[in-house]
């Protein structure tokens, strides 16, 4: 059976602004062994799944700084200090990203973007009879179109490459599984 590693020691490296750098020197309870790793800490992450009335998702289209291109995705971003919640941030993102604003936000899956080396989760909000009501409001670092997309257009786009976000796609994967009639619950953090 696997266990986890113990830490002996944990020094920080730096603090870049949306995410911290660390160094953990833990020790293999196999081998006895230390080996050092190197964490990127960041508050955790959410996508919306928006839906429209007429059964469209809302997404967005941006340029990425990391990849150096234009991407079609959900919209999402990192939970601020102020939100309470995961749902609190969709709410807060798909306003802001969009202008559209639903009904019945509610968590419907987490994934560990990269357990590897990523501390944090990213939680999937679905929200539903998704309508433009506000004015978007763009941070000084963004530049987005909205777009809809009829539900079954999804997968294809997926399929082509057309939206190729890996935690983007996770959470289109977590939509599907609710849309046949899935499991809504997400388990908690520490759990496998």
């Amino acid at each position: 059976m696997i266990q986890p590693w113990a830490t002996l020691e944990t020094v920080p490296l730096g603090d870049f602004k949306v995410f911290r750098l660390r160094k953990d020197l833990k020790r293999s309870p196999r081998t006895g062994r230390t080996h050092e790793f190197y964490i990127l800490d960041s508050v955790d992450w959410v996508n919306v799944v928006a839906m429209t009335p007429d059964r469209q998702v809302v997404l967005v289209e941006q340029y990425r700084h990391g990849s150096g291109t234009v991407e079609l995705e959900i919209p999402g971003g990192i939970m601020d200090p102020s939100d309470a919640s995961p749902i609190d941030t969709a709410v807060r993102e798909l306003r802001e990203e969009t202008g559209y604003t639903g009904v019945r936000p509610r968590v419907i899956g987490m994934v560990l973007p990269n357990p590897a080396i990523l501390s944090n989760r990213t939680y999937t909000v679905l929200v539903e009879e998704c309508r433009p009501t506000h004015p978007v409001q763009f941070d000084q670092g963004e530049d987005l179109v909205t777009r809809l997309v009829p539900v079954e257009d999804l997968p294809g786009l997926v399929a082509r490459g057309r939206i190729r976000h890996c935690i983007v796609v996770a959470a289109l994967y977590q939509f599907e599984l609710w849309l046949r009639g899935g499991k809504e619950s997400v388990p908690a953090a520490g759990s496998t």
